[in-house]
């Protein structure tokens, strides 16, 4: 049904009858709704205070050995980032890590040998500086596959890891 609302309007000369709201109601109305947007802005803002939204997961200056943490300097700074996943009695091999790296044990264990210095289990939910210029060898000494977050924090040019094939621990 088509409604003519000018010529409505004019027959009412600009009045609605029974449809126009009072201006009390309507200041009301515009009230409440300010009171009720000032609420949910605070019960915002109250939640994001009050609630933990960070988990931290390692905070330290050393690594996994208590070496110190050095940033290599001889170029510009590079982050890389990987996940890696090892299957049950997979190994890493021998190898050394010339640049800081961040590890968090997503899913499984990791037993990692550090020769002389022993052997280190992590697993799902662990978080480490690994080793930097420390050959060693990681082993998956769990039942499922192991999944690792390495973050390096290297510089162009520099390996990330180094492999050391041969290489006995003494």
């Amino acid at each position: 049904m088509f409604i003519n609302f000018r010529h409505h309007a004019a027959e009412h000369n600009g009045r609605w009858k029974g449809h126009r709201m009072s201006k009390a109601r309507s200041l009301v109305w515009q009230l409440a709704t300010v009171l009720l947007g000032a609420a949910l802005i605070i019960a915002i803002a109250d939640r994001g205070m009050t609630r933990e939204t960070v988990t931290s997961l390692l905070s330290t200056g050393e690594t996994i050995l208590t070496q110190p943490i050095a940033y290599p300097t001889q170029a510009p700074a590079r982050i890389v980032s990987a996940i890696v996943t090892m299957l049950p009695g997979e190994e890493t091999g021998w190898h050394q890590h010339d640049v800081p790296m961040f590890g968090y044990i997503l899913e499984g264990e990791v037993s990692v040998d550090y020769g002389a210095k022993g052997t280190r289990v992590y697993r799902q939910g662990d978080a480490l500086i690994e080793a930097i210029d420390w050959p060693h060898n990681g082993r998956n000494t769990g039942k499922i596959p192991a999944r690792i977050l390495a973050v390096f924090m290297g510089a162009d040019g520099v390996p990330n890891t180094v492999m050391l094939p041969g290489y006995m621990p003494q």
